[in-house]
Parts: C-alpha cells; structure tokens; sequence
C-alpha cells in the first residue's frame, strides 16, 4: 500500500501541482513569520549585546532619587564621588559614567531631523582615555568634544542633516534652540540610531549642564577583570548604594532583562503574522481537500480493485493519508525554503514603512524548521482524512459502474441542518454584539466568537447556497453565450460540495477584506466628521516627550502677520461625582476664532470665570443641564474643591472633549504649568507658508511641531489607511490560494469530464466554445464565492460597529460601494485568470481518444 500510494503522487504530478503549491504558500507563510520573529528578536539582541560587551554590571539611578532642588542641588546619588569609589575596589578594570539624554537636531535646511521619533534621538557624554578618544563610539573623522560649544555627530546623523566638520550645528534638549560647532563624527551599534535615530554628544559637564546637574550621571557601567565573580562585585557595588535611589545590575541581568524586553515589543507583531499564516492555512485546507475528493472519485475503480484483491479499509486510508503525508513534506520544506526570502523581504519592506528594524543575518532555529514542516505536513494529512474515510467506503461493485457519483442526500440534508445551526447561532451573537454600548475585553472575544460561528456556518451552508445563485447565474450566462453559458451553469451545479468548497476559499479571504475594508472606511468617516468640527488652520506643539509650550506663545502667534486667532490650549483631568472629566482651558474668544464649535445650549461668550460649557456626552453621563454647578477635585495634593457653572453645551469634538473653560480655570491645575498646544486660525488666503513664520515667532527649536490641516488629516488617517495595508497585503496570500483552488478544481473536473468533452465536440462544439465553457464555469463559481465573502463581511462589519461606536462617537456603518464593486470585479478577472490552464487543456483533447476513455 506504500509503494501504491507513491506510486500515485508520481503518477498524478500535474493534478497535484495546485495543491502543492497551496501547501507550499501556507507554510511559507508561517516559515517566514517564525523566521523573521527570531531574526528581529536576534538582530536586537545583538545589538544589546554589543552595547553590554565587557559590562559587567550597572549602577542606574532612580528618577528623581536624590534631595532635588532648583538651585543646583543633587537630583541623582550618582556623582563623581560614587563613581571614584566603584573604581577603588577590587576587581573592577574600568568605570563609565554617564548622562542620558535626548537632543533633536535642525537639519542645514532648517527642518527638524527625525522629530516624530526623537525618543531615538540620543544625546550622552564623550568620554575620551588616554588617547584622547572613547572607545564606545569610534571616531570616524575630526575629534571628540572638549569644550562646551562643541559636539560630536554619528555619521550617518551628519550625512542625513547635510552637516560637514566645522559647521555650526542646531539643536534642542526641552527647550528653546542652541548652537554648536561639529568638530567630530563617530560611529555606533546602538539599534535605535542605526534604524533612523540620531546620536549627538558633548564633553561631560555640558552633558550634565543640559541634561542633569554638575558632578551627576544618569549610570555608571562597570568593567570587571578576568577572573571576577560579576554577582560578588555587584553586592559589593550595591553596598555602596542608598537603600533608596539607585540600583546595581549584573551584566548577565541586564541581558535577560533586554531580552525579555525585546520579545514582549514583538511578540504581538509575530502572534498578528502568525493569525495571518493561520488563515493562509485554513484556505489551503479547503483546497487539499477539495483536491483529494475528487482524486477519490476519479480512482474509484481502481480503490474498487484494491479492494476487491484484499485490501482492507484500513490500508486504503493508510494509503491515502501516506499519500498526502508525502505530499504535505515535500510542499512544507519547499515552501520553508520560500518562507526564507519572505522572511529576508520583510524588514526591508516594513522600514520602508518607518518600522526602525535593525539589521541582522537571518535566524533559523530547529523549532521553527520542525515547527513549519509539522504544520504544513499536519494539515495536508488532517484534510485528507475526510476524503480518505470516504475512499475506504467504495464498495467494488458500486465503485465499478460510475466514475462520478452524486453525493448522498442524506449527507446534504444533515450538512444543511448544521450549517443552518451554526450560521443561526452566530448571527444571534452578532445581533447580540451589535447591541452593546460599552466594550470589554469579554466583548471582543464574544464578538469573534460570533464572527467564526458565522462564517463557519455559512462555510457549510455553500453548497445549500450555490444552487439558487448559481441557477440566477446561469440565466444570465445561458442568455449570453447561448450553450456555453448553459453548460457552464450545469457543471457548476453538478457537484455542490466541491463547487462549495472551491467558493469558499475565496469567501474567507474576501470576508475579512471587505469587513476590514468596510470598518476601516466608515471609521475614516467618522473621523472626516469629527475633523468637520475642531480642525484649525494649524496646530503647534512639542514634539518631545511631555514637553510643552510656554503660556506666553500664544501671544507671539497671535502677533505673526496673517494670523487671525491663536488659542492656547491646556486640557487637564480633574475627579468628579460622575467620574473623571478632561476640561480644556482656553482663551475663549481666540478658540471661537480657530475652531467651529456646534452648541446645542447656550454660546461660547458665555464661558468666563468659574463658567464652563460640557459636550453633549459628557453633560448626559453626567446629568448636567444649563445652570447646573459642577464640583471638580483638583490633583494638586490639597483636599481642594472647585466649583463651575455650567453655561453651555456642544457636541463633543476632538479639540474639546468633555468640557471648555478659561485657561484660567485649567492652567493652574495642570502638573506642567504649560501648554498642551496652540490652535491657530489664518486670515483668509493666508494660510500658505505661515508655518515658518510661526516656527520663527517661537524661536524655531526643532522640538517645535508646527502642522498644517492637511498634514493633521494625514496623520490621523495614515494610521488606518496604513494598517489596512498592511492587512490587504496579509489576506492577499490566503486570495492567491483559494485562485490556485479555482486553477485546481477546474483543471481535475476536465480531466474528469474527458469522455464528455469529446461528445461535445462530436456533437459541433468548437474549441472556441469548449474554452468559453470552462471559463463560464470558473467565473460563476468566482462570483459565487464573491457574493457570499462580500456580503458576510457587510454583515459583520456592521454587527461589529458597536466595537467602533463605543469609542468613536461620530461612528456609523458607510459602506465603500466603489472598493466593493472593485471586489467584484477582481473575482470576476479570477475566475478568467483561473480558466486560463484548464481551458486550454479541455479545447485540445483529442475527440476520439476523449470519447475512448473510461
């Protein structure tokens, strides 16, 4: 039965060619997501381990660990004088001190360098030896800092700001812009520089001046002899410490605490990969099983005959199952050999995207090659056990008179109650779903639950399903290409479930692309009309991490020619019986100027001192109404109370969510003293090119982010647009598999149909309409499996629009009723593409050779 079951892969190559190849696609797929998951979490390790080298434990502080103070007191216990005594005991070869801070960069154009990002923006202290020169960072041209107004650039930083040796650099720490004169270039390994972010460093005391104060470090690194315990060394260190404000690590820690950093940041990446590679599989099944049912109708004779010479059911599923074992190994370590330049295609691609991914050579652990040849083997084998059942079911006698039979009614009618119960089930928990006006966790996974419950019903329900759209089809087809077009409809009807399971590999991929497509569209909507509301001409903030803008900036603005209005904004969170409310303080009369505010009660005059207008939700959750009085709890650490007068009520936009009041009100509260951002409104034709003279009025510092009302509806947008993709390029692989389904399915019905192609074409049916025939049928059974994805997916999307309007308010289901017709009509170039083979193949059969065969 071994040598049977070998025999017949060899002697079916081309009917198993699509099969392979859609095992072949699954497991590159999932090779390639496995692959470049530890090729990430290696390349960062590398890098970590590159910047640990011969580290052999670290003194961090804690933040804010020493007395503090403004006038120059200590706000670290990591000094100069705790550095010399790490370096007087014994043991310890060398001792780096250091001052971690951020610096951005003005590029010689004048344009900030890597400011959305500048938490890679690195700034630290050279520290020359002996030499005059650091090792940790190499110097490529010029020399280190030595003074104060000098710094040091990598070159790649230098290269991408247009900045030479001698040239007067720009820059800012957390405040206004400064100047320095680049005197050195060097290079790192650190992996957020060498992926985008910039390195900037100076000589020690102007590294604390900028950064901490005189004498302190943020960490000091220890280098030990040969032959020291690093865990002996660092209790030694430790016992140098305050019990409080700082600790020592041992290098080994260190590692495994960069480490298992590194892969909690990527494991959610590779498990979404890895969900997509799932998928890619599940289609795959559809079709290795397809493929082997109609192998086993197609050999029933010679099962018939085997079984007639003494074989047992057993061995006929043993040999169907080694059968597809072959198949499933040969496909898996092929497509693990393709899921390898998937894998090295990646990083590229996503870095393109602005992912920031390091380079590295490609990681291929044993698990992931076991892994990858299991899966693929497991679920070839898995869906041919069905087929197989069937197989060793074929009586000899009833298996010598027909090549083809109908399947059992009694089967069908049990398959449609089941598919009925399922598909029922899940449409209750999305009606169910689509009830709810607030989302836990326990919802999410409720709705997904739904989501599979649907889908898998409406999986089984294909072949109930295909008679009536199918038939609808036909008449169209059949009116329009006349006998081709019949033919067509009636070998789509003939067998269901294989029609069925041939549409419903392009059902699954289409159903997620289009609920994806149709949530992503209407979410985009309900951020078109959110920004109908509250969008000005421009928005200025600070771009690095919880800075700020001074109070007085609006004022500057205000002063520039061409603006009309600039309102300071502060939005700061303040406790009250309802709950917590974000209020936004603002210069009231300037914010009426910069942004539409649509008020359902009361105007925005009326806001003044101790008077504030509330959103629409806000106001309900709260039981508010005009003349209402509000008492806020401030966090300024005094049992304080406040109390507003409610003047107002708009609908809740995104520059005031939940209530509006003077900056007054807001500003002393805050835990900055500063302001969120500036809204600014230009006079009429004037908005052009004011972002430089607004950056100029402020001082242009690159930590000035200054964007104008199309780069905001970019950005707000670009995260969808971006994500969906990402995610159309995902589903992608699992729409080329269910084609190559398609391909499959119409190729071995030829082969099936022979005897009955060569009596068309006795009876006057031309080549040219044996091909229409085949490429008739390839396109009814394409928009089968469209219509079916395209409408679950609707439906869906809409029951899981409750997900999207707990958060978003503006939020209501808007169908893309141009990117689904493009939907349809993809399926439609499908089905031609898929005929393309088959049909070629069915219009070159020899007639009488054809009419001969069994």
């Amino acid at each position: 039965m071994l040598r049977t079951a070998l025999r017949n892969v060899l002697a079916h190559k081309a009917r198993l060619l699509m099969t392979a190849l859609a095992v072949l696609l699954g497991v590159a797929f999932v090779s390639g997501t496995l692959v470049f998951g530890d090729t990430i979490a290696g390349s960062f390790n590398n890098a970590a381990a590159q910047s640990l080298k011969g580290v052999a434990l670290s003194v961090r502080a804690n933040d804010a660990s020493g007395p503090g103070g403004s006038k120059g007191e200590p706000i670290t216990f990591l000094d100069t004088e705790l550095a010399r005594k790490i370096r007087t005991l014994p043991g310890v070869a060398s001792v780096r001190p250091t001052v971690n801070g951020s610096a951005t960069l003005a590029g010689k154009d004048g344009r900030p360098v890597n400011a959305d990002n500048n938490w890679q923006n690195l700034a630290t202290n050279y520290l020359p030896g002996k030499d005059g020169k650091d090792g940790h960072f190499p110097l490529k041209e010029g020399r280190g800092p030595t003074a104060e107004g000098e710094l040091a650039l990598d070159a790649k930083t230098a290269e991408k700001a247009g900045y030479r040796i001698g040239d007067t650099v720009r820059f800012a720490t957390d405040g206004p812009a400064l100047t320095k004169k680049l005197v050195g270039m060097v290079s790192t390994d650190d992996p957020r520089v060498t992926v985008g972010g910039t390195l900037t460093l100076f000589d020690t005391p102007t590294a604390q001046k900028l950064f901490l104060h005189a004498g302190q470090f943020d960490e000091i690194t220890v280098a030990a002899k040969a032959g020291t315990d690093e865990r002996a060394l660092t209790d030694q260190v430790q016992a140098l410490l305050p019990e409080k404000g700082a600790r020592a690590t041992s290098g080994a820690d260190l590692a495994a605490e960069q480490s298992a950093q590194i892969s909690q940041d990527n494991g959610f990446f590779a498990k979404i990969l890895t969900l997509f590679a799932g998928i890619a599989l599940f289609v795959g099944a559809f079709i290795i099983a397809n493929t082997f049912t109609m192998l086993i109708s197609q050999r029933s004779r010679e099962i018939a005959l085997m079984r007639a010479v003494g074989a047992s059911r057993r061995q006929v599923v043993r040999s169907v199952l080694a059968e597809a074992a072959l198949l499933g190994l040969v496909a898996s370590a092929t497509g693990f050999a393709l899921g390898l330049g998937i894998a090295a295609a990646m990083r590229p691609l996503l870095n393109a995207g602005g992912a920031g991914l390091p380079d590295g050579p490609l990681v291929i652990s044993p698990e992931t090659v076991v892994s990858s040849l299991a899966v693929g083997v497991l679920v070839t084998v898995l869906a041919a056990w069905l087929p197989s059942r069937k197989a060793a079911k074929i009586a000899p006698v009833e298996a010598l008179s027909s090549v083809d039979q109908e399947p059992p009614t009694r089967a069908l009618v049990i398959r449609n109650v089941l598919g009925t119960l399922l598909t029922g089930a899940g449409v209750l928990v999305m009606f169910y779903v689509s009830t709810l006006k607030a989302i836990s966790q326990d919802d999410v996974t409720i709705a997904m639950l739904g989501a599979g419950l649907t889908v898998s019903g409406m999986i089984v329900l294909a072949p109930l399903l295909s008679r009536p759209l199918i038939t609808l089809a036909g008449k169209v087809t059949a009116r329009w290409f006349g006998v081709s077009g019949k033919l067509a409809k009636e070998n789509a009807l003939r067998n269901p479930r294989r029609t069925a399971a041939t549409a419903s590999a392009l059902m699954i991929g289409l159903t997620l692309i289009t609920g994806l497509t149709v949530a992503g569209h209407s979410t985009q909507q309900a951020r078109d009309k959110q920004f109908a509301y509250g969008l000005t001409d421009y928005e200025v903030s600070n771009s690095s991490h919880g800075g700020g803008l001074d109070p007085g900036a609006a004022g500057k603005v205000a002063r520039v020619p061409g603006v009309a209005a600039a309102a300071p904004v502060n939005s700061t969170g303040f406790g009250t019986k309802s709950g917590p409310v974000v209020i936004t303080g603002t210069d009231p009369k300037a914010f009426g100027k910069s942004v539409e505010l649509d008020f359902r009660a009361g105007s925005l005059r009326d806001i003044g001192p101790g008077k504030i207008a509330v959103s629409d939700g806000f106001a309900a959750k709260a039981g508010l109404e005009l003349g209402a009085t509000l008492d806020v709890g401030t966090d300024t650490g005094k049992a304080e109370k406040k109390k507003l007068t409610v003047v107002g009520v708009y609908a809740q936009t995104r520059a005031a969510k939940d209530a509006l009041a003077t900056l007054a009100d807001v500003l002393p509260y805050s835990d900055t003293k500063e302001l969120d951002k500036l809204l600014v409104k230009a006079e009429p034709g004037k908005a052009t090119g004011l972002e430089r003279k607004i950056r100029a009025a402020l001082g242009d510092s690159p930590l000035l982010k200054v964007q104008s009302r199309e780069q905001l509806i970019k950005t707000e947008g670009g995260s969808i647009n971006t994500a969906l993709n990402m995610m159309y390029g995902l589903l992608g692989m699992a729409v080329i598999i269910a084609i190559l389904g398609v391909v499959n399915t119409l190729a071995m019905s030829v082969f099936e149909r022979t005897r009955e192609i060569g009596m068309l074409r006795a009876i006057g049916l031309d080549h040219i309409g044996i091909k229409q025939m085949v490429r008739l049928e390839s396109v009814v059974i394409s928009l089968f499996g469209a219509v079916l994805g395209i409408g679950t997916g609707i439906f869906l999307a809409w029951a899981g629009g409750s997900l999207m309007a707990s958060s978003m308010q503006a939020y209501e289901m808007a169908l893309p009723w141009g990117r689904l017709a493009i939907f349809l009509v993809l399926a439609l170039v499908v089905g031609v593409l898929a005929a393309i083979w088959p049909a070629r193949r069915a219009a070159r059969l020899n007639m009488l050779q054809a009419i001969q065969s069994a």
